[in-house]
């Protein structure tokens, strides 16, 4: 007979000796679909965010390249420029303009269509304002017969006898513009005044190169040109 050592049940096993049941979870293909299908929506959502993000920034800005020396030495041939293409926005209404934010002032720096039929840009200075006369003497610029001081230039300004706009009273709803570097500029001596509709944006930033990074020189000016006109009436190149 089997003695009742041999019948008793054994109530403290080691459990390290039992074997353990853990449920793995089987990937099946219509999972890996799945995760498939999620990882392309991601790209996809990825994709559209980025195409928002461009058209919103294009809404406001534009980026030129320079082309040319006519910016000098304010701006360098290849400069890489971020444009305010909403600075001069405007409203024209009961026959008069309104500016949400600012006119275009004498010193900005502009990027505007040329009245030359270029397909390309050009890339000025703002230097007489609607109603405004213009002229040059002794390598300088007269804005109603007063002398216009442009210490951010190396060069005298000069304009041919023969160019019809050397003396010239700017009209309304246009900007009279002069390159940096006189001495190699068509500008405003060459083509006239530009219409405002004309101007593409304000420049903004040079964001390249590197050692170039910063604002875009605008210059300010006290209290020249502010009596009346003697009569009333690529980038750059």
């Amino acid at each position: 007979m089997t003695s009742n050592a041999d019948l008793t049940p054994v109530l403290n096993r080691d459990p390290q000796s039992e074997a353990i049941l853990v449920d793995e979870p089987v990937e099946t293909p219509s999972t890996a679909k799945h995760q498939a299908g999620r990882a392309i929506r991601e790209v996809i959502e990825t994709l559209l965010l980025a195409a928002l993000i461009f058209f919103l920034v294009r809404l406001v800005v534009l980026n030129f390249r320079v082309d040319g020396e006519s910016m000098l030495p304010n701006l360098d041939n290849g400069e890489m420029l971020l444009v305010n293409r909403n600075a001069y926005a405007h409203v024209d209404a009961g026959g008069s303009r309104y500016y949400p934010f600012d006119p275009p002032e004498r010193g900005d720096v502009i990027v505007f269509d040329p009245p030359t039929g270029s397909d390309k840009p050009y890339i000025k200075r703002v230097i007489g304002l609607p109603g405004e006369e213009v002229t040059f003497g002794d390598g300088n610029v007269f804005i109603n017969g007063e002398l216009l001081p442009e210490d951010y230039i190396t060069e005298r300004t000069r304009c041919g006898a023969r160019s019809d706009n050397c003396d010239v009273i700017v009209p309304e709803g246009h900007v009279f513009v002069l390159g940096d570097h006189r001495n190699n500029s068509s500008d405003s001596r060459v083509f006239g005044p530009v219409p405002v509709e004309n101007i593409v944006g304000k420049a903004w930033v040079t964001y390249w190169p590197a050692h170039d990074i910063g604002f875009v020189p605008h210059e300010s000016y006290a209290e020249v040109g502010e009596g009346p006109a003697a009569s009333t009436d690529s980038a750059a190149p």
